[in-house]
């Protein structure tokens, strides 16, 4: 079992210590290309790369000055490297490094998620392995439906989140470029093969042509499959939630020793994960939204995006993880009463069979539209109180002109229900 949700890892990707560090990284990197290219004296690469260090407090100290991060930034660096400093961020513009860095920071969240995510995919594929053939109602639109498995249910959920975790990691692509292309996107006076010596070394695609930062379509991919993912999750708590309610009762949180469900009713034991990732989901298709907003800038840029990202893009990662993680405790404690599921299939005498009895009976009726009256008359005493569903039809004169006892009873096997439930898992989950 994977411990309780904890902040550092996701937590400390975000932190300036860890932000600074991989601006330096870049800008170390940057300095290494210009100078195998002959743009800055190899001398003063290897000082930079030897010195450079940075202080917060101190960069916090020169930003209330300038109001300008970057400037604050490399100021403290240069503190540290000394007179080869004036080579530091050579023929860059800010956005050369904030922009790089960026991706490598959503990379590594992008590695975090995907961990977890591939954790959540093997504890549904185990319930749904274990619950292959556990029958429980199919519900539509709230209402009984016809038998299905709880194996069948978890399968969906497997493929839905597998469908997630692919589009992720697309998404992931698409934003961990690079670029180094300067104020406008003109490489005047950087040349391509900087760009592409320093993404090499970094594990980040070129982007092909860029402005002054990186399109912000890729942002928004991203934010959005985060949003997606998110929203899949609440489905799957939503399903949890309702199916809790104490006139279902088929499946519940765990519930811990010591744990109390409401201050004010003892007895309440109440789906509190499921609905904090509910909450949570609307959050992330908030901070979608907002990726989207940042799309049109103006020109080659301007930086009404900046404020933006500084809230969503981290938030969004964190959100996602803690999520997750409680997805998965979910699961790992996941409560499943197959005697109630299984008192639900037979709700009322079975009259979630009526569709089984009503093929049976059409032919020798005569029509459909005959064998569904009779069908449904017997159906809607049986939930209105006046007999269990299956005597009802048993003692239904009309009905017994055309089928005999023991058609009428074999209309009521669940086997039926669950005949192609291998078929499907084959598809699924393979041999």
């Amino acid at each position: 079992m994977i411990a309780r949700y904890t902040l550092p890892e996701m937590g400390e990707l975000w932190t300036d210590e860890n932000k600074y560090r991989t601006w330096l990284k870049v800008e170390i990197e940057a300095a290494r290309a210009m100078a195998r290219h002959k743009i800055i004296p190899p001398a003063a690469a290897r000082a930079i790369e030897r010195k450079a260090d940075f202080d917060i407090n101190r960069i916090d100290e020169i930003e209330q000055e300038v109001n300008h991060d970057v400037i604050a930034f490399l100021t403290s660096v240069s503190e540290f490297v000394g007179e080869e400093a004036k080579y530091l961020h050579f023929g860059m513009t800010s956005s050369d490094m904030l922009d790089t860095a960026l991706s490598l920071n959503i990379k590594q969240a992008s590695a975090i998620i995907d961990r977890k995510t591939a954790v959540a995919l093997r504890r549904i594929k185990a319930l749904a392995l274990k619950h292959r053939m556990t029958p429980c109602m199919g519900r539509t639109h709230g209402v009984l439906a016809e038998p299905m498995t709880l194996g069948l249910k978890f399968a969906v959920w497997y493929t839905e989140l597998s469908r997630r975790r692919e589009q992720f990691r697309a998404a992931t692509e698409t934003v961990a470029v690079g670029k180094f292309s300067g104020a406008v996107g003109n490489f005047a006076n950087l040349d391509p093969s900087i760009e592409a010596a320093v993404c090499k070394r970094l594990k980040l695609r070129p982007a092909e042509v860029s402005t002054q930062v990186i399109q912000r379509d890729r942002h928004a991919e991203y934010l959005t499959s985060l949003a997606l993912m998110a929203s899949s999750l609440e489905k799957f708590a939503t399903e949890i939630r309702s199916l809790q309610r104490t006139e279902i009762g088929e499946m519940a949180e765990g519930f811990t020793r010591g744990q109390k469900g409401s201050s004010a009713m003892p007895h309440k034991k109440n789906p509190i994960t499921a609905e904090r990732i509910t909450g949570l989901a609307r959050l992330m298709r908030g901070y979608a939204l907002s990726a989207m907003e940042n799309i049109a800038l103006w020109g080659e840029r301007d930086i009404a995006h900046s404020s933006v990202e500084r809230v969503i893009i981290p938030d969004a990662t964190i959100i996602i993880d803690y999520v997750l993680q409680k997805f998965i405790e979910l699961l790992e404690g996941l409560v499943i009463n197959e005697k109630r599921m299984m008192e639900n299939v037979f709700y009322r005498g079975g009259v979630v069979f009526s569709q089984r009895l009503l093929l049976k009976l059409t032919g020798p009726a005569g029509s459909r539209d005959t064998a569904y009256r009779m069908v449904q008359h017997n159906a809607l005493a049986a939930t209105e109180g006046k007999g269990a569903f299956h005597e009802l039809v048993k003692r239904d004169g009309e009905i017994r002109k055309y089928l005999s006892e023991p058609e009428i009873d074999g209309c009521f096997d669940l086997a039926y229900y669950t005949k192609n439930v291998d078929s499907v898992f084959r598809r699924v989950f393979g041999k």
